[in-house]
């Protein structure tokens, strides 16, 4: 018997992480070493002291019953006030603060909670491709915002045509920005919400890089603004504040409303998270040491390592102001994914390419610096032996 898919899913792209997985796969499967610069998952691991927490938690009688959808409220106590602490921002624990299997859970869940076929979602081009789905599943359609270098990689509003803003529901922000690394003012959320507030549209601030910024700089909460809490949501993970990646937790926060619905898609089609997981991220939240810190820290010595190794072999590289990513012109000006393709069969390097976050991410590639110092100086090195030079080093 042939078994059909539903046809919905021929409107799903590739996603774009399977692709290269399986482009790396068979570059592996020749004898090549891959060093894996693709993907934004932390080489270190979380602090000791959360891991210790989990695996108390986890011999603890009654750990391993169904949790609520929502979250212990001890959890959601603290989500409230490490904002309070480190925004100024109030919430209530109640209703303000929501518990997820990962942002990237929450993100694709939202537009079934909020929009209606033929609803307009206004989506930066280029994006984490993981919005895009959620958008299809409830029958949105998307409307580009080009994050160009002109504008510093923010959204013209502006430019946004009055018949669309005026069928639009939901506008999707993320900064720090993936995958151009660019940072947010709080003069641009301030008129994110004015914008918001004009034609009725719900802001979906996806803020998983929000501690990992460079060089003194602090990228502010969307909260921050005022008014945000009325128009608005923002998302979190414990992903990269704590290396916490495949634990699978993370929190949305904000507008009452927005979180409701969120919660009813939740309590319908999805679980709460496994109780040792919420206490160690409780146990994060509270941590004394400085280690998100001292992570941001690690990653800026990175970025600066290997922006000097880059330029000195010509490639137009500049230093990313936040995430853990660098975001560079493809230094031959070739297709993305053709330099990208090239440069893994030719040197085992992995690069994600431009193209795979949208049309305005072609002509760039995106590269992690999640791999450990060592390993940056071997990549530079594979480099300068397979002929990935632009210019005679000065």
């Amino acid at each position: 018997m042939k078994i059909s898919p539903a046809a919905r899913l021929d409107r799903f792209p590739t996603y774009l992480f399977d692709d290269l997985d399986r482009q790396k796969e068979e570059v592996r499967a020749q004898g090549t070493d891959i060093i894996d610069l693709s993907q934004g998952e932390p080489d270190i691991g979380p602090p000791e002291d959360v891991v210790e927490e989990l695996a108390q938690r986890a011999r603890t009688a009654g750990s391993h019953k169904y949790p609520s959808y929502k979250g212990l409220l001890a959890f959601r106590q603290a989500v409230s006030s490490w904002y309070a602490n480190r925004s100024g921002v109030t919430l209530d624990p109640e209703h303000e603060v929501l518990a997820l299997i990962g942002s990237k859970s929450g993100m694709g869940h939202l537009p079934l909670a909020t929009v209606d076929p033929g609803e307009v979602v206004l989506v930066p081009n280029p994006c984490y491709p993981a919005y895009l789905p959620g958008i299809l599943l409830a029958g949105g359609e998307c409307h580009d915002l080009p994050l160009v270098k002109d504008k510093g990689y923010l959204p013209d509003l502006e430019a946004i045509p009055e018949a669309i803003a005026r069928r639009a529901k939901l506008l999707i922000l993320n900064y720090p920005n993936n995958p151009t690394t660019a940072v947010a003012t709080l003069e641009f959320f301030h008129r994110v919400v004015e914008f918001a507030r004009r034609y009725t549209i719900i802001v979906a601030h996806d803020a998983p890089y929000l501690e990992i910024s460079f060089d003194g700089q602090r990228q502010p909460s969307f909260l921050e603004a005022a008014g945000a809490k009325e128009v608005g949501v923002e998302f979190n993970s414990f992903s990269k504040m704590f290396n916490m990646a495949g634990w699978r937790i993370g929190f949305v926060v904000g507008n009452r409303e927005v979180i409701a619905a969120l919660g009813t898609i939740k309590s319908n089609v999805d679980m709460g998270i496994y109780f040792p997981i919420q206490y160690a991220a409780l146990k994060a939240l509270n941590e004394k040491s400085d280690f998100v810190g001292e992570m941001a820290a690690r990653y800026q010595n990175r970025r600066d390592m290997l922006v000097k190794g880059l330029a000195e072999l010509g490639w137009p590289v500049q230093k990313a102001p936040a995430t853990f990513f660098l975001w560079i012109p493809v230094p031959d000006q070739s297709p993305s994914a053709e330099f990208a393709m090239r440069l893994l069969q030719q040197t085992g390097i992995c690069m994600t390419p431009g193209s795979g976050f949208g049309s305005y991410g072609e002509g760039y590639i995106r590269i992690a610096l999640t791999v450990s110092e060592q390993q940056l100086n071997e990549i530079l090195e594979r480099l300068r032996c397979a002929g990935f030079v632009y210019q005679t080093p000065s």
